[in-house]
């Protein structure tokens, strides 16, 4: 699956009528802006995460109305991680560690009609292994996988990887080493 929003997702009536009310949703919209990772912005990667969960779930029978949601507000943080990257914090304060709790409080204050067990935990352990708490429902598994398998770009290029262990500081000296050879 592509990581940006393909016709296939804006085609998929079922899945649209889901997760539409929260696309429309002013302040998840202003995630457009904000790069996620490499190549997608949060909303394409949200998006992306919710339709392959949905897909996958509908697919095996299980809840994939709560997978589509939950997947859709599993990066649903306060502001663009990618700022402040020289911002020397202790190492489980940073964005991979504190972001799943970020998501649920702001998922329960824009969204509390969709709120339930299933969606709760699915945001908040999407992170496993990091959170050492893994999902307690088949969705939340799925997030976890979606999540990961669409994040894997990050590999890529091998001068982003300090950003995303958390040694931001150290970019420019690996931007350096790599223009040397």
């Amino acid at each position: 699956m592509k990581k940006n929003i393909t016709e296939e997702v804006l085609s998929d009536d079922e899945f649209m009528d889901i997760v539409t009310p929260i696309l429309e949703n002013s302040e998840f919209y202003k995630r457009k802006k904000w790069q996620h990772h490499e190549h997608s912005s949060l909303y394409e990667h949200s998006l992306a995460v919710s339709y392959l969960t949905y897909k996958i779930c509908k697919k095996r029978g299980w809840n994939y109305k709560d997978g589509a949601i939950a997947g859709l507000l599993h990066d649903f943080y306060n502001k663009p991680w990618q700022e402040n990257l020289d911002e020397k914090k202790p190492f489980f304060k940073q964005h991979g560690f504190v972001h799943a709790g970020e998501a649920l409080a702001n998922s329960r204050k824009y969204f509390p009609q969709y709120m339930n067990k299933r969606i709760e935990n699915s945001i908040v352990r999407h992170m496993f292994p990091l959170n050492i708490i893994p999902p307690k429902y088949k969705e939340g598994w799925v997030i976890t996988y979606a999540d990961k398998v669409l994040s894997l770009d990050v590999l890529i290029d091998v001068k982003a990887w300090p950003k995303y262990l958390g040694l931001a500081r150290f970019t420019n000296k690996v931007k350096s080493f790599f223009k040397r050879k």
